[in-house]
């Protein structure tokens, strides 16, 4: 018999082919702000704004859900962007002196929505230049590009550079015109004697062409030097002998006047005139935040308006003493005058305008992007329908709601718009191209916690992250920045008002990285969509429980504390004190309102949570233990400890001390060494317990299949073994097979799971799940029903519970309103253990099924979810899967219950270890982490399910077929990817992906629920996911010969 234990199974046909139908990776979308931002351009005609970053990304934007995406070969900083108009053409100059000219292009049919969509269109480079250096001279920085201007003939380009020289490049083909160059020499002879004096011009600082007579060239210098150059007859027509540094230059729409910008925080107005070639003065010169030292204007436009007077914008100029580190742009018309300030840097800017006539001016800041609307007395900000800066206050944790009813998404969307003032016509100004994306089937919520102890709820729908709703829980407590012990507002003071501030600031945009307390920052997130019952939890120990409300109302909230310690002697908590409750009623704005605040003591960091709003309960857990709390009732049902004797550093905080980081690194690396040395036979220690000595005695026993990785048992005394990892709610069999109820499971960092069965009024076996008026004074019990301890105490990621047919239970109210099919309590029930080194499943407490992952892959488990994946092929055939995603950023999906491994992605990088720690995963097959502290990366597992750019543009010239035969890879901004040279898309044209898939015979599972359960999406990094990333691990993927004698074989649990 021996000779077929390690035969290699055949591969099923079928199933490879139903696995194509059900799975397929890509990256579909990037959602938020741009990393880095470094240049910004604007085609009016198409009406597109582009941005680019300095990872070397173009991004290009047009209404919402227009988005197309291009990444230059190497990973250099863009510093310059500039439009073709109407011909969906765009330069970019890189930093490394390259220029490379990218074209729209019409890419192949696709399928959306069950129809097929023509038109649609795809960014792509097509050519690249860098300009020759000078002959005779060995440096290059002469030839370094400073400035770029596209004529408004469409089919000249003019760069100027660093020696002071300007060519002529022909477009599109990006070939050097010898014949037009206009090197510094040629402009030095034809200058004043004593305005010459041997000295340099310096770079070219300012390029820009007469308004009226095409040809005519304004070209600035760095010295101060503007010349009009007529480029037809390669003569100067005027020289305007300016002294101070230029900045920048810009035309007054007529021609007769221009504007400079110098760099002592002042601009000046100059006259063209005719008949006086050298103009030694300018008409006007204003400093306008003198007379003390100002820092530069860096650009300045002028825009005429039908009224007479101009709007004049500038950026930079504020007094250097005083405001020298604010970020700002000025607004002036007439009397009006408007110093924006910003929180971050401004990159760039421009206005969009009709005959010059602004409308509205858009800036683009280092960490935001801010629109402004010039039609609207006041200038008022406009909400950006994309671009939303997810960062305005750091991201903490996430989580995603699939299939919100209509009644919900109404009210969230009224609460958010009750927080804007939107008393004008707000039309977005950035709205070329066509979305050609269906409309989204269902309403998707993602809801992104903050460190400044906020909650914001995406539109998650389609391409465009658009903002919902904010809600904020400062308010719930006392902190350092508590609006009523501020004093009083200068604005009330009669002696303040008289006083005018100068320069008249008005902060605008929403970034904002300071938090007024670290203790606020939002750690779990938990929402029902049935009940509108929303579960927030915080750094230091609190737990709010949240209603929906579409009134404004002032109440207080109900505060009840929680001791996880429960009187355990040895403990101190050495770490930051909890947050002061507000007592008093306090005023709650429309939409979700605190309703209880659960403390927990010690005020540790919250670490799980879970709702049931049938049951109206909510479980907590943290490094101490974890808690069952009635919120219906405010009493709290059950608190458990889970501190090993030896967890020191669980009492010192996350806030306390920096040597707890240093004291957890020391013991990783200690426990690396000592795994490193020991022998496969290594002695074991003296068992204190039942459970350590059979654990020891299973770990001599075991016998390591050849294929598989040794796995050490871990230490119960590593520090932090008490962490409550998970938490899970289901209606199920727990004390016998016969009669189900409700019970609570709880995983812990040293591999411990806890059952509880509770005993909830109208929740079990032959009665109906309705709370009647008198079952008011009936309290819910809680009594431990099973304790488990795996072998290897591996933290435990996440538990669920599957019914008869092997399918997740439903959501609460998701059986009872009929909204899913009823789960399976006639068969027997098992439960779903994902610890971070293998996958469980257990009817009661024996072994059925267990995939060792680290055994097999060398990694270990950080994010875990059910999810159903629809067929592209049957419309009713779906497959409730098991997703893992790893320490090394490579996605596992196993089937369930059986548990055999369907196919393997590689999907974030195994460096990128907050990437990691912030995936959550979508019922639907879809994904989201955060490749930069303010981008989601989106992505999707089903080869169903999709949500990409689909797009269209109308040009003023062909559009050119891109090559359907390529295999193209969905470009990504932060560079993680295997990009193809050249190559950029709208939309992700990737065929279905290769399978990645063990050869196993699997039979086909059939499910007949959609339901499925999304579980642990934190952003936390840990101590961990640090020593993993230090650690040299094997990732060559390994044969799964064994899998089938692995069901045989012990199960590495125990049972205390």
């Amino acid at each position: 018999m021996m000779k077929f234990r390690f035969r290699r199974q055949g591969t099923d046909p079928q199933r490879e082919k139903i696995k194509q139908e059900l799975f397929a990776f890509n990256k579909t979308v990037e959602h938020g702000f741009p990393h880095q931002p470094s240049a910004l351009a604007f085609d009016p005609k198409l009406e597109l704004m582009a941005i680019g970053t300095k990872s070397g990304a173009i991004k290009v934007y047009g209404s919402p859900g227009v988005e197309f995406t291009g990444l230059h070969a190497d990973t250099t900083a863009v510093t310059q962007i500039h439009f073709l108009p109407g011909q969906g053409r765009l330069l970019s100059l890189l930093d490394d002196n390259t220029l490379h000219l990218w074209e729209l292009v019409a890419g192949a049919p696709r399928d959306a929505g069950g129809a097929k969509r023509e038109g649609v269109v795809c960014l792509e480079e097509v050519d690249c230049y860098s300009l020759p250096g000078r002959p005779g001279i060995e440096s290059c920085s002469a030839t370094r590009v400073t400035v770029l201007l596209l004529m408004r003939s469409g089919d000249l380009l003019c760069v100027g550079t660093e020696g002071g020289g300007v060519y002529f490049l022909e477009l599109p083909r990006l070939s050097l015109k010898e014949s037009q160059t206009l090197l510094q020499d040629q402009i030095i002879q034809s200058l004043p004697d004593d305005y010459r004096c041997g000295k340099s011009l310096g770079p070219v600082e300012s390029l820009q062409e007469h308004p009226q007579r095409p040809g005519k060239l304004l070209i600035g210098y760095s010295r101060g030097l503007v010349v009009l150059w007529e480029s037809t007859s390669r003569r100067v027509e005027q020289l305007f002998l300016g002294k101070q540094q230029l900045e920048s230059l810009v035309w007054e729409r007529s021609g007769n006047l221009f504007v400079s910008s110098h760099n002592d925080g002042g601009y000046s107005v100059w006259a063209v005139t005719t008949g006086n070639n050298v103009i030694h003065q300018p008409v006007s010169s204003t400093i306008p935040y003198g007379p003390f030292p100002c820092k530069a204007i860096n650009k300045i436009l002028w825009r005429t308006t039908q009224t007479g007077s101009p709007v004049v914008l500038y950026s930079g100029g504020m007094p250097r003493a005083s405001y020298g580190d604010r970020h700002c742009l000025t607004i002036q018309q007439d009397k009006e005058h408007v110093t924006l300030d910003f929180t971050s840097r401004v990159i760039d800017f421009f206005t969009v305008h009709e005959f010059d006539e602004p409308s509205a001016v858009v800036v683009l800041l280092e960490e935001e992007l801010v629109v402004m609307d010039l039609r609207t007395p006041g200038w008022p900000s406009l909400p950006t329908p994309y671009l939303a800066p997810l960062h305005s206050s750091a991201i903490t944790c996430s989580f995603h709601v699939s299939g919100v009813p209509p009644k919900l998404w109404e009210r969230l969307a009224n609460a958010g718009r009750a927080q804007q003032d939107l008393n004008y016509n707000n039309i977005w100004p950035i709205c070329g191209g066509k979305n050609l994306a269906p409309p989204p089937k269902n309403q998707e919520l993602l809801l992104t916690g903050h460190e400044d102890g906020t909650v914001r709820f995406w539109d998650a729908s389609g391409v465009a992250l658009t903002p919902l709703y904010k809600l904020s829980t400062a308010n719930v407590f006392h902190t350092d920045c508590d609006p009523s012990d501020d004093p009083q507002d200068p604005s009330d003071d009669p002696d303040m008002q008289q006083e005018e501030e100068w320069p008249p600031f008005r902060k605008v945009g929403c970034f904002d990285p300071y938090s007024d307390d670290p203790r606020l920052a939002i750690q779990k997130i938990s929402l029902c969509k049935y009940s509108n019952k929303l579960v927030v939890a915080g750094t230091a120990g609190q737990v709010i429980v949240l209603g929906l409300s579409d009134e404004r109302s002032a109440h207080p909230v109900d505060v009840s504390v929680v001791d996880l310690l429960q009187d355990r002697e040895g403990f101190t908590w050495k770490g930051h004190d909890r947050l002061e409750p507000r007592l008093k009623p306090a005023s709650f704005p429309p939409g979700f309102q605190p309703l209880v605040l659960v403390q927990c003591v010690p005020p540790a960091s919250v670490t799980a949570v879970a709702l049931h709003a049938e049951w109206n309960l909510i479980s907590f857990g943290t490094s101490h233990g974890f808690g069952l709390f009635d919120y219906h009732r405010r009493n709290a049902v059950l608190a458990r400890c889970t501190l090993h004797p030896n967890d020191s550093l669980a009492m010192e905080g996350p806030l306390s001390r920096v040597k707890s980081l240093k004291k957890s690194l020391r013991q990783s690396f200690r426990r690396i060494r000592k795994s490193r040395v020991s022998g496969k036979k290594r002695p074991v220690a003296t068992p204190t317990s039942k459970v350590q000595e059979a654990n020891a005695a299973l770990a001599e026993q075991e016998d390591v299949a050849p294929i598989q990785r040794r796995i050490e048992p871990r230490s119960a005394d590593d520090s932090l073994s008490g962490v409550v990892r998970c938490l899970c709610f289901a209606d199920t069999f727990l004390r016998d097979g016969t009669h189900h109820g409700a019970t609570l499971w709880a995983g812990t960092n040293s591999g411990s799971v806890y059952a509880y069965a509770l005993e909830v009024p109208g929740v079990g076996s032959g009665r109906a799940c309705e709370r009647g008026a008198g079952e008011g004074g009936v309290c819910v019990e809680a009594v431990l029903g099973k304790e488990i301890q795996l072998m290897h105490r591996a933290p435990v990621v996440s538990i669920c519970v599957l019914d008869g047919r092997g399918k997740p239970l439903p959501d609460p109210y998701e059986a009872s309103q009929d909204l899913a099919i009823a789960p399976d309590m006639a068969n027997a029930h098992s439960v779903l253990i994902a610890s971070e080194e293998q996958v469980f499943s257990l009817p009661k407490v024996s072994a059925k099924t267990k995939f060792k992952l680290t055994a097999h892959e060398g990694c270990r488990v950080r994010r875990v979810a059910l999810v159903a994946f629809g067929s592209v092929a049957q419309e009713d055939y779906c497959e409730h899967t098991l997703v893992c995603l790893t320490n090394l950023g490579d996605m596992h999906l196993f089937s369930i219950p059986g548990l055999r491994p369907q196919v393997r992605y590689d999907c974030i990088r195994k460096e990128d270890i907050s990437g990691i720690a912030s995936c959550v995963f979508t019922k639907n097959g879809q994904g989201f982490y955060l490749i930069s502290p303010s981008e989601y990366e989106r992505f999707s597992l089903s080869a169903k399910t999709l949500t990409e750019p689909l797009c269209s543009v109308q040009l003023d010239r062909p559009l050119h077929a891109t090559d359907s035969t390529a295999t193209t890879t969905p470009p990504q901004a932060n560079g993680t990817h295997k990009n193809h040279v050249g190559q950029a898309e709208g939309r992700s044209e990737e065929s279905p992906s290769a399978l990645s898939s063990p050869i196993l015979d699997t039979p086909l599972d059939s499910p007949l629920s959609c339901a499925d359960l999304t579980l642990d999406s934190t952003g936390e990094i840990t101590v961990e996911d640090v020593r993993d990333f230090l650690t040299t691990v094997d990732e060559a993927e390994n044969n799964l010969k064994n899998i089938k004698e692995e069901e045989g074989r012990s199960t590495g649990i125990l049972i205390n």
